[in-house]
């Protein structure tokens, strides 16, 4: 197709009109026009135009001076779009179709969406690839915490935002230097049957979006996806927009986790773009590509729940999952072909002793080795690639200061605070510890159980509930977790770890906990929920809280 022409103008378009002026919509789709083909000049003479169809064309940009400034409904899906600014020229844009341009960030839809004001943006559910075979449902593996018997079930607001009861939050703590962090959204965008009275929906996990973006050094995510029930939401931190949503009926969604793949456009043009992976329930691993709004992909991974997963650090096609078989898997994705179909396999097995509920890679040594939190305690696998045997069984169990019973082992907390340092949860009531990787390994010899070396642990809840996952901020020094009062436990670590031994043997208190907000619904307060997770973006400028109450809750670092 060549550059455009006022006779194909007034072939396409409605009214059927010999006068460009006339024409109100105008149908472009499937004709393989490309950025340069849109001669802002002829189009400019649309003045009447309301409805514009591109779909289905090789456009890589949207000229910025098309003049239609009446334009209402503006459909570009399935073209190769990188940039959204020219969305600003249309101020009367009510209904956009973006859908299926891969290299589109969710981040740059939002910001000209609230560039350009008065588009609304739906909370479409995002269509699966057929064809799809189901798997028979399994019955409920997930651990739940339990509910606290007073909790009373609020209606919330239609729009499925929530009000706070005050502009900022309460929060304790023992530095008063610390960064105020206000609450700036509650959503309720995982609702069963998008029921505005649903507050039962258990949410469970929940991963910000990389900054990858090409020519953004420095740049950090305010996209981050959630997960619980049947849907996976993704949300823009900063407006609280829900930019994609995805529903699997039958489905209970667990554990959500991002990479980014570089693929070769059929122009031959390199481009990366975001994928998500999703597990639970049914042991399937769905691959979401949420720029171009479908599944791409579906793992059947285990024959039963998937309690999470998470991508290699160094491989971007390497992705674990761990389930209640007992088993966790190293598959490798490969590279999607031109119709973002992904060809899965299975790299490798590892046995476990009990049900692996978290999943870290070793920070110094991500490709050597993984690590495990489980019921039954703290474990290691050696993940080397270039060994023979593929199906392996732990290689260490890590065991902690105070010799727990069998039934206090579980680990369910576990992340890296830096290269060496590991945080971990549930060997001891009411405590989170930090030990060092390297100093423990450095023991290890031929031991198959190996005492970790404990630099400090810190003070926590003492709930005697279990599956509050707490998370790190390494670049920022700071380990978060929830509980089941809704509060947010915050610890800036970096003081603790380069004090001179010997450290304090007492428990650290939090530098600040971020009390529940309550906010209002419908003239009610929610008093009352646990906070399953909590999470923030690697400069910790937004805060997440997923709650067992079917709220998200979104902070915002002053």
């Amino acid at each position: 197709m060549g550059p455009l022409s006022a006779r194909l103008l007034m072939q396409r378009g409605r009214p059927k009109s010999d006068r460009l002026g006339k024409i109100r919509s105008l149908d472009l789709s499937g004709l393989k026009l490309l950025s340069e083909h849109l001669d802002p000049k002829l189009l400019s003479r649309l003045k009447q135009l309301q409805e514009l169809d591109l779909s289905n064309n090789q456009l890589e940009t949207l000229p910025a001076n098309l003049g239609l400034s009446h334009l209402r409904v503006l459909r570009c899906a399935n073209n190769q779009l990188g940039d959204v600014t020219a969305l600003c020229q249309f101020p009367q844009l009510e209904e956009l179709s973006l859908e299926g341009n891969p290299f589109l960030t969710v981040r740059m839809i939002s910001e000209e969406l609230v560039a350009s004001g008065g588009i609304q943006v739906r909370e479409a559910d995002v269509p699966e690839r057929p064809p799809k075979a189901t798997a028979a449902r399994e019955p409920r593996a997930k651990p739940v915490a339990l509910k606290r018997p007073d909790d009373t079930p609020l209606s919330l607001s239609p729009n499925k935002r929530v009000c706070t009861s005050s502009s900022s939050a309460h929060v304790e703590g023992s530095d008063g230097s610390q960064p105020t962090l206000e609450p700036l959204h509650f959503l309720q965008c995982h609702s069963k049957n998008n029921s505005p009275r649903d507050l039962e929906t258990q949410l469970w996990a929940c991963a910000f979006e990389p900054a990858w973006e090409e020519g953004q050094a420095g740049a950090t995510s305010q996209t981050v996806a959630t997960c619980g029930g049947e849907a996976v939401c993704v949300i823009d931190c900063q407006t609280g927009i829900v930019l994609h949503k995805y529903k699997a009926p039958g489905e209970e969604f667990f554990s959500v986790a991002w990479t980014a793949l570089t693929v070769v456009t059929q122009a031959g043009h390199k481009k990366r773009w975001s994928v998500l992976a999703a597990a639970g329930l049914r042991g399937l691993v769905r691959l979401l590509h949420v720029r171009a709004g479908f599944c791409c992909g579906v793992i059947r991974a285990h024959k039963k729940a998937i309690a999470t997963l998470c991508f290699s650090p160094t491989h971007e096609t390497h992705l674990f999952t761990a389930s209640y078989d007992k088993r966790i898997i190293l598959w490798d994705l490969g590279v999607p072909n031109h119709d973002y179909e992904f060809q899965a396999s299975q790299l490798l097995t590892l046995d476990t002793a009990s049900i692996p509920l978290r999943l870290c890679p070793v920070a110094s040594c991500p490709d050597t080795y993984l690590l495990a939190g489980c019921e039954g305690g703290c474990c290691c696998w050696d993940v080397r690639l270039d060994q023979p045997q593929k199906r392996r069984v732990c290689e260490v169990e890590f065991v902690f200061s105070e010799g727990a019973e069998a039934a206090g082992r579980r680990v369910d907390g576990l992340a890296f605070v830096n290269e060496d340092v590991v945080a971990s949860k549930g060997n001891s009531l009411g405590t989170i510890c930090l030990w060092s990787w390297s100093q423990t390994w450095m023991g290890r010899g031929k031991q198959s159980t190996l005492a970790v070396v404990v630099l400090a642990r810190l003070q926590w809840s003492p709930t005697k509930l279990a599956y509050f996952s707490l998370s790190t901020c390494p670049d920022e020094g700071i380990v978060l977790c929830g509980d089941e009062e809704g509060n947010v436990w915050v610890y800036d670590v970096r003081h603790i770890l380069t004090q001179p031994p010997p450290r304090p043997a007492a428990p650290q208190a939090p530098t600040q906990i971020l009390k529940w907000p309550q906010p209002w619904a419908l003239g009610q307060m929610v008093t009352k929920t646990m906070v399953n997770t909590v999470v923030a973006n690697p400069t910790f400028t937004y805060l997440t809280a997923l709650t067992d109450s079917n709220i998200v809750a979104i902070w915002k670092r002053q």
